[in-house]
């Protein structure tokens, strides 16, 4: 198994074109190509975990923070990261990151957060636009059903929580063959009239290339009639954080206490507490501020993150319980995501999560 193929697998499940513009997910050092010895997953890409990884015979390192996230002008060794990156490639090495690709989507750190909380009803808490498309094709009446089971398949047709969704129209298309033409229908020279179906399917914009070498692989025609549509709809299947609700409410202590526990917490810090008892909850892995007042236009009554500022707390406008658990705190268990994201799939190499703890910020009590 090639490291190559590994990322392959990763970004099935989250493509970088998923990830924010100012991110820098990928391979970020090594050579996708060299043999796959073993994989270590953890949040951050210290020295600490480099070394872990040598010491362990692995050769790639998965990480959701890029440990390069600007440009890197000299590599001297000055600061953790050049460290890192030096320590590395000295020891063929490979760092992959997934990082922003990871938090948009619904399966992804955000889940796991929920997971936690026991969430249920849950959608995405600000959906993307701009990442749906829909395909019309036009093929013979004989093929229609073969070729819907492979968009199916392909991924195409997926709404909400109803899949195989699609709408078709009957109509007779026409086409004449040049010489050099081999049609399936009809003889070259001839005009001829086929009766046929418009089949229209949506689906993400990332699974264009899988979704159109679906339809090529069973449609019939030399030349395929189809028209490929960008569509400005939101798409409740990517995003930034998540909403759901408890399956029975709390009052504010009692689920304090409970987040606690759940993610492990020796601190917190919130806003005051809600005169009412709080079902509806909204969460972001990470720093996200930015989705406060998105969580009370929702009608949360609590938003979980991290790397809230003083000025920030107020935001929160006595409307809503804003806790602030830490950034590392709050995306921790995207280890145990992408653990078993690579144990599912490949069991012919080790992948470990890595016993290193790397949130650099520390609590005096």
């Amino acid at each position: 198994m090639r490291i190559q193929e590994v990322i392959a697998h990763l970004e099935n499940i989250a493509p970088p074109s998923l990830q924010e513009s100012y991110d820098n997910a990928g391979l970020i050092t090594g050579d996708g190509d060299r043999l796959c010895t073993g994989v270590i997953v953890c949040l951050d890409s210290t020295t600490d975990v480099i070394d872990e990884a040598i010491r362990s015979g692995a050769n790639l390192v998965v990480a959701h923070h890029p440990i390069i996230f600007s440009g890197i002008k000299k590599l001297n060794g000055k600061n953790y990261v050049e460290k890192a990156v030096i320590l590395a490639i000295k020891n063929d090495i490979a760092i992959y990151a997934i990082h922003t690709n990871l938090d948009n989507i619904i399966g992804g750190v955000n889940k796991q957060m929920a997971d936690k909380l026991g969430l249920v009803n849950r959608k995405v808490l600000l959906p993307k636009k701009d990442q749906l498309e829909k395909l019309y094709v036009f093929v013979p009446s004989t093929h229609e059903e073969k070729l819907k089971d492979a968009l199916f398949e392909a991924g195409a047709g997926s709404i909400g929580n109803y899949s195989e969704c699609s709408f078709s129209t009957p109509g007779t298309g026409s086409f004449t063959g040049g010489k050099d033409t081999n049609p399936y229908l009809g003889t070259p020279g001839e005009r001829h009239m086929e009766e046929e179906r418009r089949i229209e399917v949506i689906f993400p914009a990332y699974l264009e290339g899988r979704v159109l070498k679906a339809m090529r692989a069973v449609h019939p025609y030399e030349e395929i009639a189809f028209d490929l549509v960008k569509l400005g709809n939101e798409f409740n299947g990517l995003g930034s954080g998540l909403i759901g609700e408890l399956e029975v409410p709390l009052d504010a202590t009692e689920f304090l206490t409970f987040i606690k526990s759940a993610f492990q917490l020796q601190v917190l810090k919130h806003t005051a507490f809600p005169k009412k008892p709080v079902k509806v909850i909204s969460l972001c892995g990470g720093a996200g501020s930015f989705l406060i007042n998105r969580a009370l236009a929702a009608n949360a009554d609590v938003y979980i993150t991290g790397d809230i500022k003083y000025h920030e707390f107020f935001d929160a406008n006595d409307r809503i319980l804003v806790c602030d658990i830490g950034h590392f705190e709050s995306e921790q268990f995207t280890i145990d995501l992408l653990y078993d994201i690579l144990r599912e799939k490949f069991t012919n190499f080790a992948v470990l999560k890595t016993k290193v703890k790397t949130n650099p910020v520390h609590y005096f009590f």
